[in-house]
């Protein structure tokens, strides 16, 4: 089977998004498989998610979005690839519209492709009730202790339409993501897995992150990890919006107002290249 691609990033965090509407090519739905042969770096063409574009299943979205990670599991949400999906389908012709609703795992979000080809995404309220994240805790709190690798961590647990700990680190560069990330990431109290996020704050409107992506591993960069930092920081009382966010690849702007309201993201979305892949007929 042969389909065509585009491979996209947004701060170094790297998307193979397929048009998958069948206007102008056939359906495609990749089998876990297929998924993981694509994301493979060194056989297939290489990224930490593939993102589809298919025609949504309700009035109120202009599009549907689907996100596989690297391990070939299907997530609800991913904030750099939201950046990467409404210029996707500008420069594929499917839309002329700059704002657009799209339809994801984790509830519908609005895009804006802005004057000065940075994205705006309207990410939604994020969610703190456990059972919504899901996280198991008996009651809603700002900050929950987690037992992990023999120490006991301080987390903010919340929803950004996917699951997020959020914890506070004095100094980022020798924050052990490699040792507590996949254990953060497997902790049982996360039935379906956990994004890690470490953040060190510089000042009330300037943080610095890394984030151990669930399914993907430590990313250059994390949309819905730095919306996730932020509004821990911010009921923490640590930070006021809005919020600059330095990552590995690169910054975005966060901004939420507080209870209720959305957060906005802010960022780059740049296109790599384009190209055709055969996939293996024995892939399943």
């Amino acid at each position: 089977m042969r389909i065509d691609f585009c491979k996209m990033q947004g701060l170094g965090n790297d998307f193979v998004v397929l048009d998958a509407t069948g206007r102008r090519a056939p359906r495609f739905n990749p089998t876990p498989a297929q998924a993981r042969f694509i994301a493979e770096r060194h056989f297939g063409i290489g990224c930490d998610q593939i993102l589809l574009v298919e025609e949504p299943t309700t009035a109120a979205a202009d599009f549907r979005y689907r996100i596989f990670n690297a391990d070939g599991s299907e997530v609800e949400q991913c904030g750099n690839g939201a950046r990467c999906f409404v210029r996707f389908v500008h420069e594929a012709g499917l839309t002329d519209r700059r704002e657009i609703r799209v339809e994801t795992k984790g509830g519908l979000i609005g895009l804006r492709l802005e004057a000065d080809g940075q994205v705006t995404v309207d990410m939604g309220p994020p969610r703190f009730v456990p059972a919504e994240i899901p996280f198991l805790a008996e009651r809603e709190a700002v900050t929950d202790p987690l037992e992990v690798a023999g120490r006991t961590l301080e987390i903010s647990a919340l929803s950004m339409g996917n699951p997020h700990a959020v914890q506070v680190v004095g100094d980022l560069d020798r924050a052990p993501l490699a040792e507590l990330g996949p254990a953060i990431e497997h902790h049982p109290r996360f039935p379906q897995r956990v994004n890690a996020s470490f953040m060190q704050i510089e000042d009330r409107h300037a943080i610095r992150l890394r984030v151990w992506e669930r399914g993907a591993g430590e990313t250059l960069a994390c949309g819905t990890g730095a919306c996730a930092a932020v509004v821990a920081g911010i009921r923490r009382g640590l930070l006021d919006s809005p919020v600059a966010v330095a990552m590995p690849g690169g910054a975005l702007t966060i901004a939420w107002p507080g209870i209720n309201a959305s957060v906005m993201m802010t960022g780059p979305a740049v296109t790599v290249f384009r190209g055709t892949i055969e996939l293996p007929e024995d892939l399943q």
